[in-house]
């Protein structure tokens, strides 16, 4: 990332409170490109790993770094589909001819696959170089020299009685069933939050996966541009990406006839000889063109290639078939990149971040709130920046001492849903580049400021229904979430409560009953005694405070 976007990030005002250990990580993120910030443990941590529950699994690299590494990591990288039946000992020798293997794992998707990482990225030519192309008797092939390979048994039955038990890195969601019976047996609310995140956030196997796709997407674009790039952005980055997340992806052409650092001499300047259209729209059109077409015929596992090219940002979307993935390539969008780099700061500052993301998120498509079908409801980006703005506005700011962190996450979800119950939404505009809301410039129902193009509204699609479901469902679960501080059901029960009532359907269905049938909501009820708690918190908030951080 350029230096001006990174300095753009460190003048956010998060960290103003931070103390003492925490802060290394952080000051390490925020260096500028070319600068390193002392922090002893950095060796300890996987590159790119983050997890919740403790500020030394925090993100210890700068995103660009996490990129960069990924991205090498993934140009060594192999994926092959195997048979069902193999011997993984014989596989990985017959593999280690080629070079030494640093690591693999195996998944499921329309067959057994195999991810395999070389050391060097020499051995990835000499496979390239041993392996031929399939001859077929009924259909003509597609010649093409691909990092996804397809490997077969010359004698199965050899094979077959020394094959070993094969363990496949899981890619998938949690069942309903398996969330709602971890939720049910947590202790705490702290503890169901962290276990959402745990069950749901995106694995090693998964992340690299990622990448390997958007590698095997650019050896096909280098065809037409040598020096291009294509770098995963969103979910798949930020660390708030859930297993079965869809993969966004950019083509950075950025870096294509950049002007060389060693100077020639002469008094000449030499340029290539281009292709001029009208706008960098129709530039960017005519390139997702080309390369949708290329992905289509060319492409092996690339099936269902729709070119969206007439969307306020072109796109081409497709399925890869050996990872599982529903993809979306867009082009020169280094906005979505920096967008990226935003969350991943901010699910770096603080644990509690992701874990509250994570738990709002799941809430939120439990009741419909949110869906993987383009349409009027709130997005997952949209949603994310909620959450940011509330911890921004929250009163103290969400920067407290570490001995407090672990007991006030359910003290920060019940907080979450009040402030959003009585926030008003129909005269002020949210906005978390400066931590505070606004008067709305426009009309639009929900309005939430890009932080980048900051006169560009993220939440336009959603419409004025779909904001009030989300209000009355706040208040509604803020007032479950008073009520789990009286009366806790006994493990015994079998009852559901806390995180696994709140993504019961039974409260919209219980909203929407009572007023088909004319009743008063129960939101206006939840609605007062809110207002209530708002004017009585100032004298209350310490006895409350102790009370959540007493064991149950």
């Amino acid at each position: 990332m350029a230096v001006h976007g990174v300095g753009l990030l460190t003048r956010l005002p998060l960290c103003v409170q931070r103390r003492s250990r925490v802060q290394r990580p952080i000051l390490r993120l925020f260096s500028c490109p070319g600068t390193v910030a002392a922090d002893p443990r950095r060796e300890e941590q996987p590159s790119g790993s983050a997890e919740t529950g403790s500020e030394d699994k925090t993100p210890k690299k700068r995103f660009s770094e996490v990129q960069k590494e990924r991205r090498e990591q993934a140009q060594r990288t192999v994926l092959i589909h195997c048979p069902n039946k193999i011997s993984e000992k014989k596989f990985l020798k017959y593999l280690s001819q080629h070079g030494p293997i640093n690591n693999h794992f195996f998944y499921e998707s329309y067959g057994l696959y195999a991810v395999v990482e070389f050391c060097q990225k020499e051995s990835v030519d000499s496979l390239q170089n041993g392996t031929h192309t399939p001859s077929m008797s009924t259909e003509a092939v597609i010649p093409f020299r691909s990092r996804y390979f397809n490997l077969k048994l010359k004698n199965p039955s050899n094979q077959a009685s020394e094959q070993s038990c094969i363990q496949c890195s899981n890619q998938l969601p949690p069942s309903s069933k398996k969330v709602f019976e971890l939720l049910r047996c947590a202790e705490s609310i702290d503890d169901q939050l962290n276990s959402l995140l745990k069950e749901f956030q995106l694995t090693e196997e998964n992340t690299k996966l990622r990448y390997l796709t958007c590698s095997l997407v650019e050896d096909i674009a280098a065809a037409y541009f040598p020096d291009c790039t294509v770098r995963p952005f969103g979910s798949s980055v930020n660390t708030f990406g859930k297993l079965g997340c869809d993969l966004d992806m950019f083509l950075d052409l950025d870096e294509i006839g950049k002007l060389s650092a060693v100077k020639t001499a002469g008094n000449f300047l030499m340029e290539f000889q281009v292709k001029n259209v009208p706008s960098e729209r129709i530039a960017t059109q005519k390139i997702l063109s080309v390369i949708g077409e290329c992905l289509d015929h060319f492409g092996p596992g690339c099936v269902g290639v729709q070119k969206i090219l007439n969307a306020r940002c072109p796109l081409v979307r497709f399925s890869h078939q050996a990872s599982g993935f529903q993809c979306d390539l867009t082009t020169n969008n280094r906005i979505a990149l920096k967008s990226s780099e935003l969350l991943y700061i901010y699910g770096a500052l603080d644990s509690r971040v992701r874990a509250l993301v994570f738990s709002v998120r799941c809430w939120a498509r439990a009741h419909s709130l949110t869906s993987s079908i383009p349409g009027a409801w709130i997005t997952n980006f949209s949603l994310t920046m909620i959450v940011i703005f509330f911890l921004q506005r929250r009163s103290p700011p969400i920067l407290p001492t570490l001995d407090s962190l672990k007991n006030l996450a359910e003290l920060l979800l019940k907080e979450f849903f009040e402030y959003f119950g009585n926030f008003a939404f129909n005269k002020n505009s949210i906005n978390i580049r400066q931590g505070k809301e606004q008067n709305k410039p426009d009309s639009s129902p929900l309005y939430i400021q890009n932080p980048f193009e900051t006169s560009l509204n993220i939440s336009k699609n959603v419409s004025q229904s779909q904001l009030q479901k989300f209000v009355d469902l706040a208040r509604e679960s803020a007032w479950i979430l008073q009520q789990e501080g009286k009366d806790r059901p006994s493990a015994s029960s079998n009852q559901p409560w806390g995180l696994a009532a709140l993504l019961l359907p039974s409260i919209a269905n219980g909203m929407a009953l009572a007023k088909k049938k004319g009743k008063k909501p129960a939101n206006e009820t939840v609605k007062n005694l809110l207002e209530s708690l708002k004017s009585n918190s100032a004298e209350n908030s310490t006895n409350t405070n102790r009370k959540r951080t007493t064991s149950p």
